[in-house]
């Protein structure tokens, strides 16, 4: 009986010693921090090329992980644009949630919301979902997590937010359990207008420096302005760098999975809103220190939708079925650069509506197809003006609505310069054709429309087939010949 009784006592004494031989060797769920700009380009990051603005931490995540060069946001309009990163789908599959100042249905899975479940701390600070009205079930009606925007600083320049983002940041940190995982959304104001005008120039920034794009005027004004954007990116960056040091205060870095991106492009004309890359295309740098092999630069095509099931797999949570975005993983883990996926040689983007800028609440749904080599555009509606036209007084009372109000939007819609600057005037705010067309390599911009040359008619052709043929796949009502998008109310 005491061999018996001591045979029990060592079996025990192993099993509990195995057990937690097991608990201290499963692997650590991962942090993770999303990081997303307001209306940014892809270009405007100094690792880019760019030779005015300064962006050290981005950099920092760049060099120390992955960049990707041709990375796509779903929807160049802010709350679409959210919508697909939340729930991992194209715009046209989100119903209400595709459209600025819409609001979620309410069965929409997304992203925070299933890592809470899975037992993560989740929060944000800054600009969550929206502009909007969620109407969502979870955190209290947040998509994104739990507020935290209660710290603020004061004598901040004109046109910034007053939010510490870092601060709000350590707040969510203290209110972590110890032995949880955490899930954050840094939002950032910041380039969003308003500007100070000015304030690039008056920070030591210089005229002569900027690389004005070749759909605006090259004047002072525009590039006055584009410096006052670039002093905004960099606010942004400031915070981003001082999050990176918090986290590596507290040993949380190497642990984190950090995506760091915009939600569409800049605030000027030809840009957000717009299909072309300077409405589309994101700047978009991946760290995960203990997982991810640095120093590489990834040229696939990827997706914002792709963000939210890389981030349920990298916490071991189930991806839905519905989710049309891919993670992330097998690129970033595998080591290589360059083109790594072959399948990931195309990005689709998408609008419906941005501000109510139409009579009888009407939008300008456009779809685009966008590879290595070329844009195709096909514009549903081409009798509508894209930005609103000159005559109907949006929500915001303004024409051109859907352009953001200025100095280069002011400038350029003067009729003196309409008439100085025919050209980039037609670019900005004119009509467009049903189907565009551009070849990237000779046409970065996207200005010379190829759409109507029959030497370009075989890739035409075949660029639009494989458009209308994903939209079909994932169900876009606009390929059926339907408009339900036209019901959904303007919740402003």
């Amino acid at each position: 009986m005491i061999k018996s009784l001591i045979s029990s006592v060592v079996l025990l004494l192993c099993f509990s010693s195995f057990n937690h031989d097991a608990q201290q060797q499963s692997p650590k769920k991962p942090n993770i921090l999303f990081v997303i700009a307001d209306d940014q380009s892809w270009v405007h990051t100094s690792i880019a090329g760019d030779k005015v603005v300064k962006t050290p931490a981005f950099d920092r995540i760049a060099k120390e992980g992955v960049l990707f060069t041709n990375s796509f946001t779903a929807s160049p309009s802010c709350t679409p644009s959210r919508s697909a990163v939340l729930s991992g789908q194209a715009i046209w599959r989100v119903k209400e949630a595709g459209l600025l100042y819409g609001s979620i249905p309410p069965d929409l899975k997304l992203y925070p919301q299933l890592l809470n479940e899975a037992g993560y701390h989740v929060g944000y600070t800054g600009k969550g979902w929206g502009p909007g009205k969620p109407n969502y079930q979870g955190f209290k009606g947040s998509p994104t997590g739990k507020e935290y925007n209660s710290k603020i600083t004061d004598n901040v320049p004109k046109g910034i937010f007053k939010n510490d983002y870092t601060a709000n940041f350590e707040a969510f940190l203290t209110d972590k359990a110890k032995d949880k995982p955490f899930c954050f959304w840094f939002g950032c104001f910041e380039p969003h207008r308003i500007y100070d005008e000015g304030i690039g120039l008056r920070n030591g920034k210089k005229l002569e420096d900027v690389q004005v794009p070749s759909f605006l005027p090259d004047t002072k004004e525009v590039r006055t302005d584009l410096l006052d954007y670039y002093y905004e990116i960099e606010w942004f960056d400031a915070h981003l760098a001082r999050m990176l040091k918090k986290l590596e205060e507290i040993g949380e870095l190497d642990n984190t999975l950090i995506v760091v991106t915009a939600d569409n492009g800049m605030a000027f004309p030809r840009a957000k809103t717009t299909l072309y890359d300077w409405g589309v295309r994101m700047p978009l740098a991946v760290m995960w220190a203990n997982k991810i092999k640095g120093g590489r630069v990834i040229n696939d095509m990827v997706s914002h939708t792709d963000f939210a099931p890389t981030f349920l797999e990298a916490a071991g949570v189930p991806i839905p079925n519905e989710m049309t975005g891919k993670s992330l993983l097998p690129i970033l883990l595998s080591q290589k650069q360059g083109a790594v996926d072959p399948k990931r040689n195309r990005a689709f983007t998408a609008i419906e509506r941005h501000t109510l800028c139409r009579p009888d609440n009407g939008t300008y749904p456009s779809r685009a197809i966008r590879t290595k080599d070329y844009l195709y555009i096909l514009n549903f509606e081409p009798d509508r003006f894209p930005t609103g036209g000159p005559d109907f007084v949006s929500s915001n009372n303004t024409y051109h609505g859907d352009v953001d109000a200025g100095i280069t939007k002011e400038f350029m819609v003067m009729e003196a310069n309409q008439k100085k600057y025919p050209k980039e005037y037609q670019l900005s705010f004119g009509k467009r054709p049903k189907e565009e067309l551009y070849r990237i390599a000779s046409d970065k911009n996207q200005t010379n429309n190829l759409a109507n040359d029959k030497s370009y008619a075989k890739i035409k052709n075949e660029l639009a087939d494989a458009l209308t043929k994903y939209l079909l796949e994932t169900g876009d009502p606009r390929v059926r010949g339907e408009d339900p998008w036209q019901k959904y109310a303007y919740l402003k």
